[in-house]
Parts: C-alpha cells; structure tokens; sequence
C-alpha cells in the first residue's frame, strides 16, 4: 500500500524569495501525521541560524500498519537540509527511504521554490522542486480564504490554499505566515493530515 505523495509530499522540498518573518519564533514546527483518525508518524521543521543564514532540517517518519497484526504496509523515512541566504535557497540535500527504495540528493538551488511547504511564499509560484529527486513539479494555487482550524495546542485562524498540478496539497498558513495544516489523498483514496503540536 502506497500513501500518495508522502514522498512526494510533506517531505518534498518546495526557489524564489523567503519571508523571514515566517520563521517560527521558537525555531521549530512539529507535526502528527493522521490517516483514517489513527497517529501513523511524525513530520518537524527545525530552524537555525540568523533571518539572513539559516538551515531548515525537516524530517519526516511514517509508518503504517496493518490492522490486528501490526504488520508494517508500507513505511517512509526523508530526511533533508534546506541552506538558504538573504531570502533564497543556496542548496539542499536528502536522504529518502520510501518504502524500501532509497533516495538521495544534492543539488544547489533551482529557479523553483523547494516543496517543503513551511515557506508560505509556495502560494505565489507556479513551480516548486520536488525534495526527494529534484525534479520541478508544475502547480496551480486557488486561494480558498482564511478559516479556523485546529492545532493541539487548539484553534488557530489560517489562510488555507489549494494546490493542484503535479503536487495537490491543501494547506493552511496561520497570521504569522507558519504552516498550521496540511492535507492530501493518499493513494486507496484515505486522507492525510498534518496537525501542527
């Protein structure tokens, strides 16, 4: 069983401008991974440096199992390093396990931003770098007004954006422009969600 665009998805890396203020004060955003109301991983972003220098390490682990013999039905594991000066992505590197099939790249930036998803910029480009392979993906984005949705560490108010194209992500940035919430089909039809702790 394939979770559609877990590879493809919030481990993606999605180049254009950063908006420094849209780094989380504490330097990091962490995420339950939800399928079908069960808590099958986790995804984070972790922050370093200075608004002008700074790394973003993201980190993604998933794995979900059959029922009653908890048997693993398929797993996910990317690791990747974003560098990233006065507002533009220099480089970034990965280490993917997608279900066994390993994956590993090294690229300097691209004229796309990375699919990552953590920079709300990714809602006025029509080109984002898939993180895993490096490959430029083709997006539309619908701007679908703000809503409130819920964190566990309760409800915030976020602008939620749809995109379509060869990545579909539903996602959701609060007032200080930092992810809240993401969603997407995975491949038997389930959805995913990403809940901000």
């Amino acid at each position: 069983m394939r979770i559609l665009g877990l590879a493809v998805g919030l481990a993606l890396a999605l180049a254009a401008p950063a908006h420094a203020l849209s780094l989380p004060s504490d330097g990091t955003l962490k995420f339950d991974v939800i399928r079908k109301g069960k808590d099958i991983g986790d995804h984070s972003y972790r922050f370093s440096g200075s608004k002008n220098a700074f790394s973003v390490n993201v980190a993604t682990d998933i794995s979900v199992k059959v029922p009653l013999i908890r048997i693993n039905a398929y797993s996910f594991k990317h690791d990747s390093v974003e560098q990233w000066e006065s507002g533009s992505l220099k480089a970034l590197s990965s280490e993917t396990n997608d279900d066994g099939t390993p994956h590993q790249l090294r690229t300097q930036a691209k004229d796309a931003l990375p699919a990552s998803l953590w920079n709300d910029d990714i809602v006025h480009s029509s080109k984002l770098m898939n993180t895993i392979d490096g490959k430029i993906m083709s997006v539309r984005v619908v701007d679908l007004g703000l809503e409130s949705v819920g964190t566990k560490q309760g409800k915030v108010n976020a602008h939620h954006y749809r995109l379509s194209g060869d990545l579909a992500r539903d996602l959701w940035y609060d007032g200080d422009g930092n992810l809240a919430r993401v969603a997407f089909k995975a491949d038997d039809g389930s959805t995913v969600t990403y809940i901000r702790k």
